[in-house]
C-alpha cells in the first residue's frame, strides 16, 4: 500500500493550540514577573522603603531566573509530567537563583543595605510560593480546557502487547492529558507467521498522518530486543514533525533511577543508579543537615532526660550500637537508646516480639513512642543516616534477607533513613514472615525510584502525624 495517497480529513486542533508559542512565551513572562512582584508584595507587608538596591536585587533575580530556568529546561514541555516533577524543577532552578544572589552579594558586600527579613521571607518563602502556586493555577486550567477538547495532541502508539495496551488505558482514562489517540499502528512484516494484532492499523496510514502535520506525537512500544525496528521507524518519521517516544517493555519497571549519560562521545543509559548525584544530592544532604540540626535543638532536653531513665530502669549502657548495612553496604554503627536487658550484634540477631521479655518497662515505652530513635539523628549529621530512607537492618538479617528476596540489596543505593516511605504505608516493626520483608522492600525501591524532595517532606510530615506510635511499634 502506498501511504502517500491515503487521503486523510484535517482533525481539529483546539482553540489554544495555534497559539501554543504565544502563551509559552507569556508563560516564561509571567514567571519572571513574579520573581520582582513578590520581593515588592514583602517590602510591602513589612513596610520597607523599596530603594534602587531592591531595584537591583529583583532585576538581578528576575535575570537569573531566566538563565537557570534555560540551563534545566524548566520550559521543556510538561504535558506528560507531573506536577510535583514541575515542581522539582522550579525548586532547582530557584536555588540557583538563590546561589547567585548569595555570590553577587557576598562579592559587593551589599547584604548590609537589606532588610534580613524581606530577604529571607522572599527567598525562602514568598517567591518559591507564589511561583508554585501560578504553575498549579496554570495546570489546573489546562487541564479543565484539555478535558473539554481544548488544547489537544494527536496521538499515534506503535507497537502491540502488554506495554501498547497499558498506555492506551492510561491515555484514555487520563482526559486531563489532552492527548487524543488517533490509532495504534503495527507492520505485518513484524510478526512473520502470526497474525495481524487485532486493532492494529498498518503502519504505513501512520507515515502519512504524520507526513501531513495530522500527527503531533508517536509513542514506540517496541519491545527491546526488536532494537532493528526501533531504528527502522525511527529513520521513517525523521522527515516529519512528530514528537517521537520510546516506551520501553516490561523490564524497565524494575530499573533504579535509570538515566542517560556519556562516556566521552559514547552514549549509556544507566540500570540501577542512586539518585543523590549532582544537585539531587546537594539537596538531600542539605535538607538532612538542616531539619536535623533543628529537631535535635527540640528534643536535646528529651534525650537527656531519657537518657537518665534509661540508666536507672535497668543496667547497662545508655546507648545501644548495631552494626548495620549503609550506602553501598558498607557497615555503619546506627544508635539507638538501649530497650532491653541486652546488646544483641552477632551472626544471629532475633528481631523485637510484641511482648519480648528481653525489654524493660521502659524501653517498651520508648519503643511504642519511636523515642528510642532519637539518638539516630546524630548518625544523619555524620553522614552516615538519612532522616528519609530504607529503614536499616542488622547485618544478620541483610545477610538472610538478601539470599530470599529479588532486589533486596537495591535499596542500600541510597543511605538508610530513620524513617521511610515503607514505615508511613504500615510495614513497620516485626517482620516475621517472607511476605512481611518483600512488602517493605517493595516500598523501599518504589521511594527510590520515585525520589524527590517533596516525597521526602511527604514522608516526614506522614511521620510527624502518625508515624511516632503505631500498633506495629514494639
Amino acid at each position: 500500500m502506498d501511504g502517500m495517497n491515503v487521503a486523510v480529513e484535517p482533525k481539529p486542533v483546539g482553540l489554544i493550540r495555534p497559539y501554543n508559542a504565544i502563551l509559552a512565551e507569556l508563560f516564561r513572562l509571567l514567571d519572571v514577573v513574579l520573581v520582582g512582584a513578590s520581593l515588592a508584595i514583602v517590602t510591602l507587608v513589612y513596610d520597607v522603603r523599596w530603594t534602587s538596591a531592591y531595584n537591583q536585587a529583583a532585576l538581578l533575580a528576575m535575570f537569573s531566573f531566566f538563565a537557570w530556568a534555560y540551563l534545566l529546561r524548566l520550559y521543556a514541555s510538561w504535558r506528560i509530567a507531573t506536577l510535583f516533577q514541575e515542581l522539582r524543577r522550579l525548586l532547582a532552578v530557584w536555588v540557583g537563583v538563590i546561589f547567585t544572589l548569595v555570590a553577587v552579594g557576598y562579592v559587593t558586600r551589599a547584604s548590609a543595605v537589606f532588610s534580613h527579613e524581606v530577604l529571607l521571607t522572599w527567598l525562602l518563602l514568598f517567591a518559591p510560593a507564589t511561583l508554585g502556586a501560578s504553575r498549579a493555577i496554570v495546570r489546573h486550567s489546562l487541564r479543565t480546557l484539555r478535558k473539554r477538547g481544548h488544547n489537544t495532541r494527536n496521538v499515534a502508539i506503535v507497537g502491540s502487547g502488554e506495554v501498547a495496551d497499558r498506555l492506551c488505558t492510561y491515555i484514555r482514562e487520563s482526559p486531563w492529558l489532552g492527548l487524543n489517540i488517533q490509532g495504534v499502528y503495527n507492520d505485518p512484516g513484524w510478526h512473520p507467521g502470526k497474525p495481524f494484532p487485532e486493532g492494529c492499523r498498518e503502519y504505513q496510514r501512520l507515515l502519512t498522518l504524520a507526513r501531513l502535520g495530522e500527527i503531533d506525537m508517536v509513542f514506540m512500544a517496541i519491545p527491546m530486543e526488536q532494537h532493528a525496528l526501533v531504528e527502522r521507524f525511527t529513520s521513517a518519521l525523521a522527515d516529519t514533525t512528530a514528537s517521537l517516544y520510546y516506551v520501553p517493555n516490561f523490564f524497565m519497571s524494575e530499573l533504579i533511577w535509570a538515566r542517560w549519560g556519556y562516556m566521552g562521545d559514547i552514549p549509556y543509559l544507566s540500570l540501577r543508579e542512586t539518585p543523590f548525584y549532582g544537585v539531587g544530592g546537594t539537596l538531600k544532604r542539605f535538607e538532612d543537615i538542616f531539619l536535623s540540626l533543628l529537631i535535635l535543638c527540640i528534643i536535646a532536653v528529651p534525650m537527656i532526660l531519657i537518657a537518665i531513665g534509661v540508666k536507672l530502669s535497668s543496667p547497662g549502657p545508655v546507648l545501644f550500637k548495631q552494626r548495620r548495612y549503609g550506602l553501598d553496604g558498607r557497615e555503619i554503627q546506627v544508635w539507638k537508646f538501649r530497650t532491653m536487658t541486652v546488646c544483641e550484634d552477632g551472626d544471629q540477631v532475633r528481631q523485637a516480639r510484641r511482648d519480648d521479655p528481653r525489654m524493660t518497662p521502659f524501653g517498651r515505652f520508648l519503643r511504642r513512642t519511636s523515642m528510642d530513635e532519637f539518638p539516630q539523628f546524630i548518625n544523619v549529621l555524620r553522614g552516615e543516616m538519612s532522616l528519609v530512607g530504607p529503614r536499616p537492618h542488622a547485618v544478620a538479617h541483610n545477610e538472610e534477607y538478601r539470599r530470599q528476596i529479588y532486589g533486596y540489596m537495591l535499596r542500600h543505593k541510597v543511605k538508610p533513613g530513620i524513617t521511610g516511605w515503607a514505615q508511613v504505608n504500615g510495614w513497620r516493626g516485626e517482620t516475621d514472615t517472607l511476605d512481611k520483608m518483600e512488602g517493605r522492600v517493595k516500598h523501599d525501591l518504589w521511594y527510590i525510584q520515585n525520589w524527590s524532595l517533596w516525597l521526602d517532606l511527604r514522608i516526614i510530615f506522614l511521620t510527624i502525624v502518625k508515624g511516632f506510635t503505631d500498633k506495629h511499634a514494639y
